[in-house]
């Protein structure tokens, strides 16, 4: 019963850290450790997914320019605009920290290891899967701070300290996993639960110690049912506009099922793995836990969705969806 509610593991810890938060926020002087250990975290965080990410398969996939190329245009287009307008739509019922998380949702790349599976089980091309992920995320660790200081207007505005905490603590790990990549990815590949394991631990800290600050600074406080209940059909609204348009957007290109199946998930998923630090980066930690907010439902909710989507593409094999 419980693997069919939440078929991906991450999703009950995803739930547990923010209960955890709730419940016992970091507070006082535990606070400085906490968000030391968070950025500690987050370094690792990306110089994993450095080490990960496979820099000869991204360069070799980028042939097949029409799948990865609308993959690109829709996580950081299509995407984006519909992260913006929900802000719009929601801004004048919801907080405007809380808002502005919907167009934050919105300029974050696609998730990795989800979207791979969930198009392996539904019958997708696996290996464009994995060289879309690695492009998005390869593209999003300086395209999204940039994206969402276009879009945000005066909310976006990224002070010089914020630059460089995004490239000292996002870049230059990343890019130290690339240099690394050729010894140490081996590694990784063979011990890919442990590595999952970390990358996981890693998410759970960011989320906590951002929700944490939230909690102290009162978010419940300031979220009534009728708010909360706004941001779930928000994001209910999304994931049915970002699934659907990315299966559509597969359909008017002629995209072989296989590569439209692959579409489907690397466009319209979203990674808290680059939300929870990249959110860290850009704002005060107080702030930074209601910008998450959207994020984590819709994360959550779209692990659930692909898991159930999935199955039911591959029991259709030969039948072209419109």
């Amino acid at each position: 019963m419980l693997s069919r509610i939440f078929p991906d593991r991450f999703v009950p810890v995803l739930f547990a850290t923010v209960l955890l938060a709730s419940l016992l926020p970091v507070r006082g002087a535990a606070v400085p450790i906490a968000q030391g250990v968070s950025t500690a975290a987050i370094i690792f965080l990306f110089f994993l997914n450095g080490v990960r990410l496979p820099r000869h398969e991204v360069l070799h996939g980028i042939r097949h320019w029409k799948l990865q190329g609308s993959a690109l245009a829709f996580c950081f287009g299509f995407m984006a605009l519909l992260g913006l307008a929900a802000q719009a739509a929601t801004a004048p019922l919801l907080p405007a920290t809380l808002a502005l998380g919907f167009l934050f949702l919105g300029i974050l790349p696609s998730t990795v290891q989800s979207a791979t599976a969930a198009s392996s089980l539904a019958g997708g091309n696996v290996a464009a899967s994995v060289v879309a992920a690695a492009l998005l995320n390869l593209s999003g660790v300086a395209l999204s701070p940039l994206l969402f200081a276009l879009l945000a207007g005066s909310a976006g505005d990224i002070h010089g300290e914020a630059v460089l905490r995004i490239v000292s603590i996002l870049l230059v790990p990343f890019f130290a996993g690339q240099l690394v990549q050729r010894w140490l990815r081996p590694w990784v590949l063979a011990h890919r639960g442990l590595a999952t394991f970390m990358d996981r631990t890693a998410i759970a800290i960011a989320v906590y110690v951002a929700f944490s600050a939230a909690v102290v600074a009162g978010i419940w406080g300031l979220l009534d049912g009728r708010e909360i209940a706004i941001v779930f059909a928000a994001v209910a609204s999304l994931l049915s506009l970002s699934f659907g348009g990315a299966w559509a957007l597969g359909g008017l290109l002629k995209l072989a099922r296989p590569d439209r199946i692959t579409l489907l998930f690397s466009g319209a998923q979203k990674s808290i793995a680059v939300g929870a630090p990249l959110a860290a980066t850009l704002f005060p930690p107080a702030i930074a836990g209601m910008v998450l907010v959207p994020i984590l439902v819709y994360h959550m909710a779209q692990l659930i969705l692909s898991a159930w989507i999935a199955p039911a593409l591959r029991s259709r094999q030969g039948v072209v969806l419109e």
